[in-house]
């Protein structure tokens, strides 16, 4: 590792340290925008659907976006920085994570396990993006690596996983047995939380208006929200190390991306493709994150990458330790065969 690196990353980290102090007006205004503007919406596509759904299709996108943008208030609620008080940023969380499909404390676990090690080769495999080296990919048998390249499938990553994860993954924390008894409390009190929302809103709206709704909605909202997680971390500049090597504060900067939207999906994404100054700061609110680019422009280009560039992050699949970067399975057969010939 690059010592000098290192303490640039070290140095951000104490420089952006200001920025964390949330401010509860604006937390309480962004909220109450979020959520009115999520129930106008939804609203307005029940009404459709007794009138020609014509405005259902029209607001079907927002709609979704404002759900996503609801989960990164969440997010922040994860991170204890959208109010002061530990406890109204759980409840609201917890609140939050039964709209969302997400159990509150146990994401809010396992998120922090992503935070803690982010492009460490070793410590793999908790709220990340499966990601295997070229040399594990090599040793694995042909099964294994028909299941992996499925898994890496854009049909299964961005349509089939985050319906499979939101809608039936969270609902049983299964493999989190070892890590005590909040993942279980967390996932089933939501799931309670979920089936009296639904049982409420079939009641209120009917069976058939709600769901029509709800469900589409839901899932154009978890294939945005895996999306936006995926090109944060799996993109061409992205950084990985062994755990001698691996620093958390140059991991942070240089191993997230700064996902440089269009102001309109930069507000309805909350800020969060400003990845690189959350990794390195996860306590500064979303709406203060683009103050730090127009105080410190210097970072806007630390691994920027535009909706164009961010589609050719796609095939990107596994971590080839000896060029140091993410090549996709055709670079890997290419490089075989170069290695085979030579």
């Amino acid at each position: 590792m690059n010592k000098p690196l290192v303490s640039e990353a070290r140095s951000w980290a104490k420089i952006l340290a200001p920025y964390k102090l949330p401010h509860h007006g604006r937390s309480v205004f962004e909220l109450i925008l979020t959520m009115g503007l999520f129930a106008l919406c939804w609203g307005a596509m029940l009404w459709s659907v007794g009138s020609g759904y014509w405005l259902y299709f029209l607001l079907l996108v927002p709609t979704a976006g404002l759900l996503v943008r609801m989960f990164l208030i969440q997010h922040d609620c994860g991170h204890g920085s959208f109010f002061r008080s530990k406890l109204a940023n759980d409840w609201l969380g917890r609140f939050i994570g039964v709209l969302t499909l997400t159990p509150y404390d146990f994401w809010k676990r396992t998120h922090a396990i992503h935070h803690a090690s982010s492009g460490n080769l070793d410590r793999r495999g908790l709220g990340d993006v499966d990601t295997i080296t070229v040399h594990e990919y090599r040793a694995l048998s042909p099964f294994r690596k028909l299941l992996y390249r499925l898994y890496r499938n854009p049909l299964v990553m961005f349509v089939l996983g985050p319906t499979y994860l939101f809608f039936l993954q969270h609902r049983l924390p299964i493999g989190l047995m070892r890590r005590g008894w909040v993942p279980w409390v967390s996932a089933m009190s939501t799931n309670v939380g979920i089936i009296a929302v639904a049982i409420a809103g079939m009641w209120i709206f009917g069976v058939k208006e709600f769901l029509i709704i709800q469900i589409p909605v839901t899932i154009l909202a978890t294939t945005i929200g895996v999306w936006l997680f995926f090109v944060q971390h799996q993109f061409e500049g992205a950084h990985w190390d062994h755990e001698e090597d691996w620093s958390r504060h140059h991991a942070a900067l240089h191993g997230s991306s700064h996902y440089d939207l269009p102001p309109v999906l930069t507000w309805f994404t909350a800020n969060i493709g400003i990845h690189h100054v959350h990794h390195l700061a996860s306590g500064i609110p979303f709406y203060r994150l683009g103050k730090v680019l127009i105080d410190h422009p210097e970072l806007k280009d630390v691994g920027r990458i535009t909706i164009g560039e961010s589609l050719r992050c796609i095939p990107l699949a596994l971590w080839d330790e000896d060029s140091r970067k993410l090549i996709s399975f055709r670079e890997f057969r290419q490089m075989t065969a170069n290695q085979a010939s030579a």
